[in-house]
């Protein structure tokens, strides 16, 4: 196949300028070792859970939100709320606290897989995980559309130093879907499934959190802001963690006037309480005079 005018073009100019011919083949050894780190199974250990453990950088963003039923809209290569130190752009339907829960189940059962192998799923033992009750053809639908999902979705994270440089970036030249492959056997009605290899660079110096899964089943139905609060305050140790109200509500895709939000968001801090993940909440105003949500951890036994 005759090459095309933009390669013959390029190729004549790196030969004329030198500079040129080592910054095409920077280029070019970036685009091999991110297609190699794509595809090249790594095993990933997370000593100390059973199921709960997710990166820091996507429990703070809005990739996964308490949307209401019918609310699920989709994304085409969007910006995603985040925190300043990263960039996080996601094309596919919005994920909802569901769909993370699945999430979390399906890397806690490719554990004893390195990833980028294919996993085999019961689909049984997973929906017991995840979902309390009965199992029937609700649960089995639902969980269908929900793998369908995640294996469309697409995510592109950069991660910054303090001084702004990058970090790391996933996604950039080879895509990353949350599921890099999914199969399903109609007649069997098994799935199998393979995780992207790169999930180890988002698990990487620890930057994840542990979710206490037993506390989270036992959230109540209906408040998945609790759920979406869960997972943010596990990102960090602060006893008192304090967020913006216009964030929090920008990350949980929330379209309702803010007068609403606030009440949605007493219930779900009045939940964690409950269950004593928290001691205590107050919406005050920030030194700023912006109103902030102020959480009190419960102090560890």
């Amino acid at each position: 196949m005759k090459p095309s005018k933009t390669a013959e073009n390029r190729e004549t100019k790196s030969r004329r300028d030198p500079f040129e011919w080592v910054r095409q083949k920077a280029a070019e050894a970036v685009v091999q070792a991110d297609q190699e780190a794509a595809e090249t199974p790594r095993q990933m250990f997370l000593p100390g859970f059973d199921i709960g453990a997710f990166p820091n950088h996507l429990n703070r963003s809005s990739l996964i939100a308490p949307i209401a039923r019918g609310r699920r809209k989709f994304h085409r290569q969007a910006a995603m709320v985040t925190r300043k130190d990263c960039v996080l752009e996601y094309t596919g339907e919005q994920l909802d606290e569901a769909d993370g829960d699945l999430i979390m189940a399906l890397i806690a059962f490719a554990q004893p897989f390195p990833l980028g192998a294919p996993v085999p799923l019961n689909r049984k033992e997973l929906l017991r995980k995840i979902k309390p009750g009965s199992i029937g053809s609700t649960q089995y639908d639902w969980l269908y559309k929900s793998m369908k999902r995640l294996r469309e979705g697409i995510l592109f994270l950069e991660v910054r130093k303090p001084d702004g440089s990058t970090r790391y970036t996933v996604g950039k030249m080879e895509s990353f879907n949350v599921l890099k492959e999914l199969k399903y056997d109609g007649n069997s009605e098994a799935y199998s499934y393979t995780l992207d290899p790169r999930w180890v660079v988002m698990f990487g110096n620890r930057e994840y959190s542990l979710i206490d899964w037993d506390k989270r089943l036992q959230i109540g139905r209906g408040l998945d802001m609790a759920k979406t609060l869960q997972r943010l305050v596990a990102t960090s140790s602060d006893p008192v963690q304090r967020y913006a109200l216009d964030w929090l509500k920008a990350k949980m895709e929330y379209v309702s006037p803010m007068r609403k939000f606030r009440e949605a968001l007493v219930g779900a801090c009045e939940e964690l309480e409950r269950l004593e993940i928290i001691s205590n909440h107050k919406i005050e105003d920030s030194t700023k005079g912006k109103m902030q949500l102020a959480l009190w951890l419960q102090p560890s036994v």
